[in-house]
């Protein structure tokens, strides 16, 4: 794929179309620098609000921002859907569509862009500063492909029988809700609606939608009436082979359609995240890694990292350890591995505890230092803080701080819940935990969201329901010792004593090595009420 925009740093700043023609504006240039010296080419909204419209409030820099992309997809055409992609959070540059040309010797870093905002200035003068940096990284983009880290999932409006305006517009809805429910995970890059809605009015084949807006797996289908109800048939296909991965009738009634579907689309998008999830750890498991393609590489090895097998866990280590030689510059996948490591820990699976919680802190560390606004970053680093080194606190302004940036991420909901359950806050535990469960429709790992949900639930003493989401969390993965041990507490909670003790059996036949000692001594609740409650449950059980 050749490159669509050219651009030159030092000295003056021009970004010219590989096709002819040149972008102009003063702050349409300065996203396009900001951008390309991001790690992985992706700034928040909220950042280039700020950096670019920083004497603004916020609504006036939000639709300062949507006015400069605006007048970006007006002057760029099918080459702005190629290069960039914009989500409700985000916007990213696709590194691999970009030439950076240039050096220090030919002038200062941006030499001739008089953008005045502070935070702007700021961070020029910290490039200018360090030019050896951006240097490299007009080198890097002279020698090989920036890495595409996720794998692209795009949702077409849904075919419709000619000459009926209002079913068609139900179609797009549906495109655009799917569209907006996928984009908040962080495992997968999400096409915007209106690129999509483009490619639907042309004549669609996937080679052509896959080429154009090179994606690797594509929703779409056909909608129609049937009496007094609406039927959709949805497609979910691999564009780089051309499966059919799965096929979905749904229906409802027309008069509530816009209740009833919302409820169907979540299954939808929760099958599309197992789906990609699954397919990929298929590959990756029969594929060398060196083969494996680095969109695969991150997705695998979060799926592998949250299966109940040691050899598949030890095996995501592997391919988040590969992924970080390909992209080193990339907060998330060094927030993944920071992850790994926690869990490693949390799983009894480590055979140094002190060297794991190090490298565990290294990771988020390192994650920080290459994006202070990753909310993901900021999440895994209070997820350690959290349940190794026991600092509450600390952790609570890590969760407190990736909401702020950003609100809709659903694992600082989901740990914040747990932090309120060992802190004995059972309400607020079950609220921000099943907001989570709201917000995380995608994950191929909800197993973990429903067995912390189940703990929130416990400290609330919600008991049936946290033997409910327990039993729904163990379907999935019958070794998550959290799980095990919620679901006994419960249970005894709930004087099903025999039930208890089956269970008590059956967490010590996974995990033999377990013993109440090492969990007193070790587990961030031990000492709180729900703590108590767990470890006089789990004695009462016959557990050691």
């Amino acid at each position: 794929m050749t490159n669509q925009i050219e651009i030159t740093l030092f000295g003056a700043c021009v970004v010219r179309l590989a096709k002819g023609g040149e972008i102009t504006g003063a702050k349409h240039r300065a996203l396009f620098a900001l951008l390309v010296t991001a790690p992985l080419g992706r700034r928040s909204r909220t950042y280039l609000q700020e950096t670019l419209w920083g004497l603004a409030d916020y609504e006036s820099g939000h639709q300062n921002l949507r006015r400069a992309l605006s007048d970006l997809r007006k002057r760029l055409g099918p080459v702005f859907d190629a290069v960039l992609t914009v989500t409700s959070t985000e916007i990213e540059i696709d590194m691999a569509q970009v030439q950076i040309r240039g050096s220090p010797q030919d002038g200062q870093f941006l030499d001739d862009l008089n953008v005045r905002e502070l935070a702007y200035v700021r961070w020029r003068d910290e490039k200018r500063a360090k030019p050896g940096r951006v240097e490299a990284l007009c080198t890097l983009s002279r020698t090989r492909r920036a890495q595409r880290l996720q794998p692209r999932v795009c949702a077409l409006p849904l075919s419709v029988p000619p000459g009926d305006p209002e079913l068609s517009v139900a179609a797009d809805w549906i495109a655009e809700e799917t569209s907006r429910m996928m984009s908040r995970s962080s495992l997968v890059q999400v096409i915007s609606h209106l690129s999509g809605r483009a490619m639907s009015k042309r004549h669609v084949d996937v080679e052509g939608v896959r080429d154009t807006l090179d994606v690797d797996y594509l929703i779409t289908g056909a909608l129609r009436k049937s009496g007094q109800d609406l039927v959709a048939d949805i497609d979910f296909v691999d564009t780089r082979s051309g499966t059919l991965l799965w096929n979905r009738h749904l229906h409802c009634p027309a008069r509530h359609f816009t209740d009833e579907a919302s409820d169907w689309l979540v299954n939808v998008v929760q099958t599309v995240g197992r789906a990609i999830a699954e397919t990929t750890l298929e590959m990756a498991r029969a594929t060398p890694l060196p083969e494996l393609p680095d969109h695969k590489l991150l997705i695998a090895g979060a799926t592998a990292m949250h299966h109940p097998t040691l050899g598949d866990f030890m095996r995501a280590r592997q391919m988040l350890d590969e992924a970080a030689e390909r992209a080193p510059d990339s907060p998330q996948i060094h927030a993944w591995l920071g992850k790994w490591y926690v869990l490693n820990i949390f799983k009894n699976y480590t055979t140094d505890r002190a060297a794991d919680t190090q490298k565990a802190l290294d990771c988020t560390a390192r994650a920080l230092d290459l994006d202070p606004m990753s909310s993901f970053s900021l999440t895994i680093d209070g997820f350690a803080r959290a349940n190794i080194l026991r600092e509450l606190d600390v952790a609570e302004d890590r969760y407190s701080e990736a909401q702020n940036i950003n609100p809709n991420e659903s694992l600082a909901w989901l740990l914040r819940g747990s932090l309120k359950a060992f802190q004995d806050e059972g309400r607020s535990a079950v609220r921000a935990t099943e907001t989570a469960r709201r917000l995380s429709p995608i994950d191929p790992f909800g197993y973990y969201f429903d067995s912390l949900a189940s703990s929130a639930h416990l400290a609330a003493g919600n008991y049936e329901m946290a033997v409910k989401l327990a039993d729904l969390s163990l379907r999935v993965n019958d070794r998550h010792i959290s799980t095990l041990r919620a679901r006994i507490a419960a249970l005894h909670a709930l004087d099903r004593g025999d039930e208890a003790r089956t269970a008590a059996q059956d967490l010590q036949r996974r995990f033999p090595n377990f013993s109440l000692a090492e969990y007193r001594r070790t587990h961030p609740i031990a000492g709180s009420r729900l703590g108590n409650l767990v470890t006089h449950a789990l004695e009462a059980a016959g557990i050691n």
